[in-house]
């Protein structure tokens, strides 16, 4: 994934809500380009960052090893611009989350007010290649680094509270963990 619109989660629970923050910099390029002279964050890239947050909370359910893709944005409301200088903090939550793809909410504060709120579904996606491979969205690795960098297994919790575990699937793509458990067996 090359655009990043949430800059860390500060908290999440497993197939049940997320907590991230995304502040925003005078350097970000897009704010320059949206509106000249008025540089405010486009809302359809606050509600990206909404979706990531949610599509994330929603792909991990599923130990990343479906497709989670973005289907449908039933609601999108918004309240305020966001300026260089404010943090937004994006809270997720899913509603439900079946085998063809789950429904959430997600609001965006911004210092304390509510700044925007939608309702999106995601559909869970499988595309296997004409040789019969499953095709994956992201290079594992790259995923798992993106994950750690948004501190996902600092702050995660299972649904019981426990600390969130790696994913064998995202384990495996680590060649630093995989070197750590062949050592342990």
């Amino acid at each position: 994934m090359r655009w990043f619109w949430i800059d860390r989660f500060t908290e999440f629970t497993s197939g049940h809500s997320a907590t991230a923050v995304k502040t925003l910099s005078l350097s970000e390029d897009h704010l320059h380009d949206h509106f000249p002279g008025a540089s405010i964050m486009p809302n359809t890239l606050v509600l990206e960052g909404m979706a990531q947050t949610a599509g994330l909370l929603v792909c991990e359910h599923s130990g990343f090893t479906k497709q989670v893709i973005l289907a449908k944005v039933s609601k999108a409301i918004f309240y305020g611009e966001a300026w260089p200088g404010d943090t937004l903090t994006y809270r997720a939550q899913v509603h439900s989350i079946k085998d063809d793809g789950a429904m959430t909410s997600v609001t965006s504060h911004m210092n304390g007010q509510l700044q925007a709120e939608a309702e999106i579904f995601f559909a869970h996606l499988e595309q296997i290649s004409r040789r019969g491979d499953k095709v994956e969205l992201f290079d594992p690795y790259d995923l798992f680094s993106w994950l750690r960098l948004l501190k996902l297994y600092e702050v995660g919790r299972d649904a019981d509270g426990n600390p969130l575990k790696i994913h064998p699937h995202m384990a495996e793509s680590d060649p630093h963990l995989r070197s750590s458990a062949a050592a342990v067996s």
